[in-house]
């Protein structure tokens, strides 16, 4: 469930944000496809500081930050519908952690699993398979949408 979002961005570099409005369209997509899986926003929103720490600190750049950073949204949530909808991207993720749903794997997702179960399971079956994750095709897919 979520309230509302903080949606202020900055440099990757610097790990906090610096109160840059969001204007990548990819991240929006990613950000609103978060908020349909989790069925909206309530009862909060978007939330965008507008502070003089700011690079552009003039009227009209904080205008156009305001409006280029709904567009931005509204462009990610058209994408995200449609990418939920469409169910490529889910369907591959349901594929790769389809070992959750049963055995060993069910009882880690549910916290039940212990570091013994683990153990005997590795000494009844041996390691496990290593299973790409399909990292660049996820990507691929998401940029189709974008």
């Amino acid at each position: 469930m979520l309230g509302s979002i903080d949606s202020n961005t900055g440099s990757p570099d610097l790990g906090w944000d610096t109160d840059q409005f969001p204007m990548d369209i990819k991240n929006c997509t990613m950000v609103m496809k978060t908020v349909l899986e989790q069925k909206g926003l309530a009862p909060g929103g978007l939330n965008f500081d507008c502070k003089v720490r700011r690079e552009s600190s003039d009227l009209k750049d904080m205008f156009i930050a305001h409006i280029g950073a709904m567009d931005s949204f509204a462009r990610g949530l058209r994408n995200a519908a449609k990418l939920v909808s469409e169910k490529h991207l889910s369907s591959l993720v349901s594929t790769r952690y389809s070992s959750f749903d049963s055995g060993l794997g069910a009882k880690v997702e549910q916290g039940v699993a212990t570091l013994e179960d683990c153990e005997d399971y590795v000494r009844e079956n041996g390691e496990p398979a290593l299973i790409s994750g399909q990292q660049e095709h996820c990507e691929a897919i998401l940029n189709h949408y974008v």
